[in-house]
């Protein structure tokens, strides 16, 4: 961890997306799965740590009946650059021939979900969507594209709404962005 406060992160930030923005996308991603899922039984597969609080928030305003399952990988190991991908915990229920729908909190440069998604097809699921309450802006083209998304940001350090900075912050509920320098 920093040497920093953990305060010092939150009190020199800025808020992208407040509390209500972050709720309506939310609901907004629910609403479109509940259209698309209905008459259908899909695996969720939340990946944590980041889409804990999106797994939380989602579930409640969903309507058609799931399995709920987690996987563990990444790259940033509770720093603020990304490694190799790292697998804690592969999905643990049957996904082969079955329709999953993988939750994430930010479609940053691609590579973990896209590992997630390349593992999902290797365990033979049928059907692979995936939904994350926030897509990065990048200047380059990104290995994977979600299919649902609540909220767009410019590419800056993000934190809250489970994505953290250094290990904290996931619990915000809205999406704060360090400050540019200048």
């Amino acid at each position: 961890m920093s040497a920093i406060d953990p305060q010092q992160y939150k009190q020199d930030a800025e808020v992208l997306h407040s509390e209500q923005a972050v709720s309506s996308a939310i609901l907004s991603i629910a609403t479109a799965l509940n259209a698309d899922y209905q008459g259908h039984t899909p695996t969720v597969l939340s990946v944590m740590t980041g889409a804990a609080y999106l797994t939380g928030q989602l579930l409640p305003h969903l309507t058609f009946p799931l399995t709920l399952d987690y996987v563990h990988a990444t790259r940033y190991q509770g720093g603020m650059e990304g490694k190799t991908v790292s697998w804690i915990v592969k999905p643990k229920v049957e996904i082969s021939n079955q329709s999953v729908l993988i939750l994430d909190d930010v479609l940053d440069e691609g590579v973990t979900l896209k590992a997630i998604v390349d593992a999902c097809q290797a365990l033979g699921a049928k059907q692979i969507k995936v939904a994350v309450l926030v897509d990065k802006a990048l200047n380059k083209t990104k290995p994977i594209q979600a299919d649902y998304v609540g909220i767009s940001v410019v590419n800056r350090y993000i934190f809250g709404c489970g994505m953290d900075i250094n290990g904290w912050w996931r619990n915000l509920p809205a999406i704060y962005a360090v400050k540019t320098v200048g």
